[in-house]
């Protein structure tokens, strides 16, 4: 089956570097068997079984997000509105979702996974990681991953997120490296920790990802979001796919990553719901860092599923530029799961999100604003935005 994508407004597509954007106009793309067999001008487009009409609206590659939390239960209301009082966070407030958690059935926690997904999809998400880490057992754990495995090929083992309560530091560790490794090596992809102040220790990070680096899981990491202890280091010397939050950064640490193939994720969704200082990306930029932007979905710091919120505010408190920020939310997401997605180039998967809109800027320029009016998930319609 061919589908022709026509009537596009503006054609976005990503470039190589940050914030290179390719801005087409009278073109049109041509999907085949779930990819992107042709680009090109309009009046040149092959025949097609079909035809998608874009109404002159913009088109962009599918946002890639990379760090999402979606499997949980319960929620954290009075936290946030707390917080938004004046009482600052605390990685130990993740404990508070543990016990809902633990007591919800798998089916419970994959209906709230599936509401959670559509949202993503409506926000124009086409590809996202699910991480585990609101069991911190080893039977909710592995729940957890099972789930999260039904929704996406990138599923993360969170088991360090923070220690729970009622077990030592040291016999928890020995868990997660140990039984709960075990089993969650033949489920997820990928291996995380949150080294930070209040979770995991540099050197404890160390022995959660070593370990699972040995059972072949691919190494990311959550650090430097409440204090700067160390963990872009060991990040980059790990060789982690992505190192997320990078709310604190020194020069030292931008010189590191510059020097590596680790992207830098920022997630300022993260910094709006808990009234944190927001973390100004102009010299990681500057310094050729490769960076991505992500919501962080999760029910106590960023409970949120926006993507072009996430560009928003950005772009109004980070200092990405429009083009940066929308290059972060889908090409940089992509290198951050080390995957092809977040382009509209010839043999890319065909993930797309049509705007209803005269300028992809509007993604920053109407905050707040839905504008994504449909997204395609290799060439199928996943979301439609229907007037009431």
């Amino acid at each position: 089956m061919k589908t022709l994508v026509t009537n596009i407004g503006q054609l976005v597509d990503t470039g190589d570097n940050v914030g290179e954007l390719s801005i087409l106009v009278d073109h049109a793309f041509l999907v085949e068997g779930g990819f992107i067999a042709w680009v090109g001008a309009e009046a040149l487009a092959p025949d097609a079984d079909q035809v998608i009409d874009a109404k002159n609206q913009v088109c962009i590659p599918g946002f890639v997000d990379s760090h999402s939390h979606l499997i949980f239960a319960g929620a954290r209301h009075e936290e946030f509105s707390h917080r938004m009082a004046g009482s600052s966070y605390q990685a130990g407030g993740i404990r508070s979702t543990v016990q809902a958690t633990r007591s919800a059935t798998d089916a419970e926690l994959r209906a709230n996974a599936k509401k959670l997904v559509a949202e993503l999809h409506a926000s124009g998400v086409t590809h996202f990681e699910i991480k585990s880490g609101y069991g911190l057992d080893l039977e909710t754990e592995i729940r957890s991953l099972q789930v999260a495995s039904e929704f996406t090929e990138d599923v993360t083992f969170l088991g360090a997120h923070v220690v729970p309560d009622g077990i030592s530091r040291t016999d928890y560790l020995a868990l997660v490296t140990g039984p709960m490794l075990d089993q969650a090596a033949g489920i997820a992809k990928w291996i995380d920790v949150f080294c930070d102040e209040g979770a995991f220790s540099v050197e404890e990070s160390r022995q959660v990802l070593s370990a699972g680096i040995a059972k072949g899981l691919r190494p990311r990491m959550h650090s430097n979001q409440l204090k700067n202890i160390g963990g872009i280091s060991l990040a980059v010397e790990l060789g982690c796919a992505s190192v997320d939050h990078c709310t604190h950064l020194n020069p030292e640490d931008i010189k590191l990553l510059a020097s590596g193939q680790t992207v830098a994720t920022f997630v300022p969704g993260a910094e709006f719901s808990t009234r944190a200082n927001y973390p100004d990306v102009r010299e990681v930029i500057e310094a050729g860092v490769r960076v991505a932007l992500s919501t962080d979905c999760n029910p106590g710091s960023s409970f949120t599923t926006s993507m072009p919120f996430v560009i928003a505010v950005a772009v109004r408190e980070l200092h990405f530029t429009v083009d940066q920020a929308l290059w972060a939310a889908t090409k940089g997401g992509a290198l951050a799961l080390q995957n092809s997605l977040g382009s509209l180039a010839v043999g890319s998967r065909a993930d797309f999100a049509l705007l209803d809109a005269e300028s992809y800027i509007d993604l920053a320029y109407r905050p707040g604003v839905p504008i994504v009016s449909a997204t395609y998930v290799a060439g199928e319609k996943v979301f439609e935005r229907t007037s009431n």
